[in-house]
């Protein structure tokens, strides 16, 4: 499976062109974790979007086991945007490899090309309509 294929899996990229996810694909970079090491830490600063390729962590918050995520989950998609600290702490359970999306870089693919920009500000109004909409929310 390639990078853009992973990608085109994650529900904030899924409105994008091709061209969009190509270029968000340059920026990642594969990361791999031990057992037991910390992906992101409750109140960090947000640096990066984590896609979980293989393995499995688990997600808490205030001490408190809140969920897991598996191969295909992902997290800090928000900090791409504001950068702003994590809500919760997420463990490896087990060796862990991922594709690791830093939001400085992101940030600077949306300063310098319009259309990605304007890609992910469709997706996010997207999802924030389906999410006022949304029943269940």
């Amino acid at each position: 499976m390639t990078k853009t294929d992973v990608l085109r899996g994650v529900p904030l990229f899924s409105g994008l062109t091709e061209r969009a996810i190509e270029a968000i694909a340059a920026l990642t970079t594969e990361q791999s974790f031990a057992e037991g090491e910390t992906l992101v830490r409750e109140g960090d600063a947000g640096e990066t979007f984590i896609i979980l390729l293989d393995g499995s962590a688990e997600v808490e918050r205030d001490h408190q086991p809140i969920s897991k995520l598996g191969r295909g989950d992902f997290l800090g998609e928000i900090s791409l945007i504001d950068g702003g600290p994590r809500t919760a702490t997420v463990t490896a359970r087990g060796p862990v490899k991922a594709l690791v999306v830093q939001h400085t870089d992101f940030r600077r693919l949306l300063e310098e090309f319009g259309p990605v920009r304007y890609d992910i500000v469709t997706a996010l109004t997207r999802r924030i309509r389906r999410d006022a909409t949304d029943p269940r929310i």
